[in-house]
């Protein structure tokens, strides 16, 4: 099987496309695709300048998304001085995991000469996610435990850095399968929270100063892509699966969109054209008003820690009081 656009050996057949590419095509277009979204989202702000930048924190774990993600960023806008970058690593507590993805970012963030923290949730909530999946008091996969925790930290120092945008390595095949997921459980609400919270482009989005807005730059490259991008540039990767991943609902959805994907080539970028051009829809009819737009929560602050959060104590503080007392 040769390259398409060169005869060399290719080391990729893209079905939905029908391309064959070497490993240079391919690095080529994952960073073209990613890119081109970078220009299209608007993710650099048109008035930054070198002495009022645009601040983004990527989230860093080691894998093979945030890593690609951070060295293409690295690639376009390492140099640029109307931008900073702050990559952040979250330590969770899993033993014989968490410690080698760190290295592996670690050694990124030194290569790249990028400023790097991190933090854990031993050090900020006094609880190590081994601990609180042995206790589980909640009875409730891991991963539910987690994405509070995660996104409660990502928000916590992505405005300790004044940060303008938070980026996260979300794929084609991660963008797919919440597409799915929010269709499947008709949450309208949840389709244009989506839109404003980090599909739409910067321009067309509804700001807001309760959460640092998000930008997913991989979204529109699949998954294997990406881990083939990240072999061809010889990026220090931890490609091992978190042995607390237990999420079986978005499991079945996942196969479902890779049967899909197997027997008919081009199902994850149709679902997620048509997402987002409903997601903006629902989204703009949300603003304008009606009874669905009266039942949105006001957000105030956590009595406990000043999250912003509709109840007078947020989600993390009373998972925590739950694992205290387990």
């Amino acid at each position: 099987m040769e390259c398409d656009r060169c005869g060399d050996d290719a080391i990729h057949h893209a079905a939905y496309s029908g391309a064959h590419l070497c490993g240079e095509h391919l690095r080529q277009s994952v960073e073209k695709r990613v890119k081109r979204r970078v220009r299209e989202d608007n993710l650099l702000d048109p008035d930054a300048t070198p002495d009022d930048p645009d601040r983004w924190v990527i989230g860093l774990s080691g894998g093979k998304d945030s890593v690609a993600l951070t060295h293409i960023l690295d690639d376009v806008f390492g140099r640029d001085p109307r931008v900073e970058m702050l990559a952040l690593t979250i330590h969770e507590g899993i033993e014989g995991y968490r410690d080698e993805s760190i290295d592996a970012t670690i050694e990124l963030a030194e290569d790249l000469s990028i400023r790097h923290e991190v933090v854990s949730y031993e050090e900020e909530f006094d609880v190590q996610m081994d601990d609180v999946v042995e206790s589980d008091p909640e009875n409730m996969a891991a991963c539910a435990y987690c994405g509070v925790f995660r996104r409660d930290l990502l928000e916590e120092y992505a405005a300790e850095f004044d940060a303008d945008k938070l980026l996260t390595g979300h794929n084609l095949d991660d963008e797919a399968q919440t597409a799915m997921m929010n269709f499947l459980e008709g949450d309208v609400r949840q389709v244009a929270k989506h839109f404003d919270a980090s599909l739409g482009p910067f321009d067309e989005r509804e700001g807001t100063d309760a959460f640092v807005p998000r930008a997913k730059p991989l979204r529109d490259v699949p998954e294997k892509e990406i881990a083939l991008y990240c072999h061809v540039r010889d990026l220090p990767t931890h490609m091992a699966e978190c042995p607390h991943s237990s999420e079986a609902y978005r499991g079945e959805i996942q196969s479902t969109i890779h049967e899909l994907e197997e027997n008919h080539p081009g199902a994850r970028h149709s679902i997620m054209a048509g997402y987002e051009e409903l997601s903006a829809l629902a989204a703009e009819a949300y603003r304008e008003g009606g009874d669905a737009a009266a039942d949105s929560p006001d957000l105030g602050e956590c009595e406990r820690c000043g999250s912003k959060t509709s109840r007078d104590v947020c989600r993390k503080c009373r998972l925590l009081d739950s694992i205290e007392a387990a």
